[in-house]
């Protein structure tokens, strides 16, 4: 992914994993009875905000962010209230102008998600995680059990469509060693760097943003590959998460949101992404990655629009 800020990444989106972390903790699991069930979330894409563009000033840059999702996205709103004391988010945005702005919001909302959800006091690495999903909903302390190295899905990737991030995630030797966590916390940060984007599209004139439905799809893709392999090569482990009724819930969320939004924003599909997310998207709704998600989460998805449901 393209970071435009110095902090490295492992620093910037995985430092709070090697905290010294509470012990698991069952409080805050949600019900894990989602279906039937529809993703969707307050949005209003086109909410007028010239007059918060018109007073743009770069000392004002967070009030700025939060002033427009308030309008647009109110989950960017709360995670922007939220991070407001972090120390890193400042770096993660450009601040010369209100499209500056608005360009570096897939970045900074992906990795202020991370420093959310990857906080000691929600995350565990490799034993529980929590994920940020809008103002109103938050999956917190999901056991995970540890796992295997995501580079094991390698295998079951051949051909090149994201082959730019499978460098980066799979075969790079600290990355590609990540386990269940680093699939679900990439897959999340993504989650709210997309809508980041979507909701402040028009205002994007460069390429800061220009792999955010990328981001989203192939993701997805890592998820189903991986649970494919678990249950193929790890049977223990599989068994062991397919009996946590609340991961089961947060892979069947994370799914359907990715769904809606990438309906969302299909509209800016030629800004926000590359020609190759149709074809990876495709990939993701093949028979024998969609019945990984059936058979793990215990939920028919929708193969037609709209995507966002389970029956």
């Amino acid at each position: 992914m393209r970071r435009k800020y110095s902090i490295p990444l492992v620093t910037a989106c995985l430092a709070l994993s090697l905290a010294q972390f509470p012990t698991a903790s069952a409080s805050g699991l949600p019900s894990g009875s989602l279906a039937p069930y529809c993703y969707q979330e307050p949005v209003q894409p086109k909410a007028d905000v010239s007059d918060i563009k018109a007073a743009f000033q770069s000392s004002k840059w967070l009030s700025t962010i939060q002033s427009v999702y308030k309008r647009r996205w109110p989950s960017g709103e709360g995670l922007a209230i939220a991070q407001a004391n972090d120390q890193y988010f400042s770096q993660f945005v450009e601040k010369s102008s209100f499209n500056a702005l608005a360009e570096s919001l897939m970045v900074a909302i992906h990795e202020e998600t991370h420093m959310w959800d990857l906080d000691p006091s929600r995350t565990s690495w490799n034993v529980y995680t929590s994920s940020w999903v809008n103002a109103s909903q938050k999956l917190m302390k999901v056991p995970l059990y540890g796992g295997f190295p995501r580079r094991e899905i390698l295998p079951l990737i051949t051909d090149s469509l994201t082959r730019s991030m499978d460098d980066i995630y799979l075969r790079d030797s600290q990355q590609g060693s990540y386990l269940l966590q680093g699939v679900i916390a990439e897959l999340n940060a993504g989650l709210m760097g997309l809508p980041a984007a979507t909701v402040v599209a028009e205002y994007i004139q460069g390429v800061g943003a220009s792999n955010s439905r990328d981001i989203v799809a192939t993701n997805i893709r890592y998820l189903q590959l991986y649970l494919r392999v678990a249950k193929t090569k790890h049977a223990d482990y599989w068994a062991k998460i397919k009996a946590q009724p609340a991961l089961r819930e947060l892979i069947l969320v994370e799914f359907l949101r990715a769904a809606y939004w990438l309906d969302q924003s299909a509209d800016y599909a030629g800004k926000l992404g590359s020609a190759d997310v149709d074809k990876i998207v495709a990939k993701n709704y093949a028979p024998e990655n969609i019945a990984i998600i059936e058979e793990f989460t215990g939920a028919k998805v929708n193969l037609t629009a709209p995507r966002n449901c389970s029956t």
